[in-house]
């Protein structure tokens, strides 16, 4: 019988996470201060981010130590296992051989945890009290409540309105880790009254989400801001990922040659290629790097590569990245973790540079991905998860009818058990289809032309 499952054992567990500006053909573009249209100083940061991190986000070492109280709590779940698809190929009739990376079996049930812990670690040691965050469908916000009630910091979560309402128990896994949550926008913030004010029935959106978790920070000397997604330090952290995934393929010596993931922010698709990308830049390694992300928020497939704001209101630095416009609010879709209007400047580059490509996906079409994997590999995907395997059946097909026995693997980012109800909307057909609304990327992309860095 073969294995179906490849595992590390704690011994073999990464202990250091691998950073690729060093590797990258030339420094990306820097982050500009809105205010003087200059790049912004590492100091500006200090009142957002502890030190520590703020280094890590400028490293250009190419190996960052995970520190042992960090490596302690990863032990809880860590080394994740690969796992091959036995049933999905069968089921598909493909000769591509399928395995994924099961970052489900989190104490979260996500990949979210493994920056949420080290950004966690880094605040405490350096006296911080109090982390305040914005989330979308909960997966980050969980995983910061978890982390934080690890090291004894409080925190305050600021749940996107419309997962607030359609995601309960994601909200209660909160409560259980001793966080506030409270839906967004709120009255609690300037941001949030503001947006109330222009739209009292505001839906939220993970910018608006981000302006309240930051003015939040900044006006409370004991509290810090933290990012589940986009930084470079937090998909630094998620380097762990493809570190063990790239170990527990050369245990069965396979070479990838798709690895596929869903993109919201870009942390866990991130935190998967990286450490695969510098054999490609070298030109030993032809591996397709795929990101896959819902036409209800297609950001790197219709979005414009340029300087925008990271959150709605305009409290951050301008990152150049593939941008919706900062005002965009996407539908009301239940992939919560990818509804935002940017992401992460590292992964931009590398779609810039044509080294990741990208495809969307409806709502519908993903939901009938999901169904598939749940009952050929028993698991039930997250809806942000489903993305990719979407992709990844896809991909099986193309080699289903090119007889070509490609190894495909993808990140399973997390599991929808908590996504309950849109599965019963979708089995009783009352999910709908949304799509983007194009006149509105074309006024909010129209509306950030003038930003510094874009003139």
């Amino acid at each position: 019988m073969e294995e179906k499952k490849i595992l590390l054992s704690e011994r073999e567990l990464p202990t250091e996470w691998y950073n690729v500006l060093p590797d990258l053909p030339e420094q990306l573009p820097p982050p500009i201060n809105p205010a003087t249209g200059e790049p912004i100083k590492p100091e500006d940061l200090l009142p957002v981010f502890p030190i520590s991190l703020i280094k890590q986000e400028i490293s250009q070492n190419r190996w960052i130590p995970i520190p042992d109280e960090v490596l302690e709590v990863y032990k809880l779940w860590r080394p994740t296992p690969l796992v091959r698809a036995y049933e999905l190929e069968k089921y598909l009739n493909t000769p591509a051989r399928i395995y994924y990376k099961n970052e489900s079996v989190s104490p979260t049930g996500s990949h979210k945890p493994n920056t949420a812990v080290a950004q966690a670690y880094f605040n405490k040691i350096e006296g911080v009290k109090r982390l305040t965050t914005e989330t979308g469908a909960g997966q980050w916000g969980s995983a910061l409540a978890f982390a934080c009630n690890i090291f004894g910091l409080k925190c305050r979560v600021y749940m996107v309105k419309v997962s607030y309402y359609q995601k309960p128990f994601r909200k209660s896994l909160m409560h259980i880790w001793g966080a506030e949550v409270f839906p967004s926008p709120t009255n609690l913030t300037n941001a949030g009254r503001k947006i109330l004010a222009e739209d009292p029935d505001s839906p939220g959106s993970l910018g608006i989400a981000i302006s309240e978790a930051i003015e939040d920070a900044v006006t409370n000397e004991d509290t810090k801001y933290s990012l589940g997604s986009v930084l470079n330090h937090v998909l630094l952290h998620q380097t762990i990922i493809g570190l063990e995934t790239k170990k527990q393929l050369e245990l069965i010596n396979e070479k990838p040659d798709i690895l596929i993931g869903c993109v919201g922010g870009g942390s866990n698709f991130g935190g998967f290629i990286l450490p695969f990308v510098p054999e490609k830049l070298k030109g030993k390694s032809e591996v397709k790097f795929l990101a896959v992300e819902p036409t209800a928020c297609p950001t790197l497939t219709k979005g414009l590569y340029l300087y925008d704001f990271g959150d709605t209101v305009g409290l951050t630095p301008l990152l150049k990245m593939y941008t919706l416009g900062h005002n965009f609010v996407p539908p009301k879709i239940h992939a919560g973790g990818l509804r935002y209007h940017g992401d992460a400047p590292i992964l931009c580059y590398l779609v810039y540079k044509n080294l990741v490509e990208a495809v969307a996906y409806t709502q519908k079409a993903v939901f009938e991905a999901a169904i598939i994997f749940a009952k050929t590999e028993g698991i039930l995907p997250a809806p942000e998860t489903a993305h990719a395997i979407k992709a990844v059946i896809d991909e099986a097909i193309k080699c289903k009818e090119t007889k070509e026995e490609k190894c495909i693997v993808f990140n399973f980012s997390g599991h929808g058990y908590f996504d309950i109800n849109a599965y019963d909307q979708y089995l009783e057909s009352k999910l709908e289809d949304v799509d983007y609304a194009d006149e509105m990327i074309k006024k909010t992309l129209e509306e950030i032309k003038k930003l510094p860095g874009n003139v």
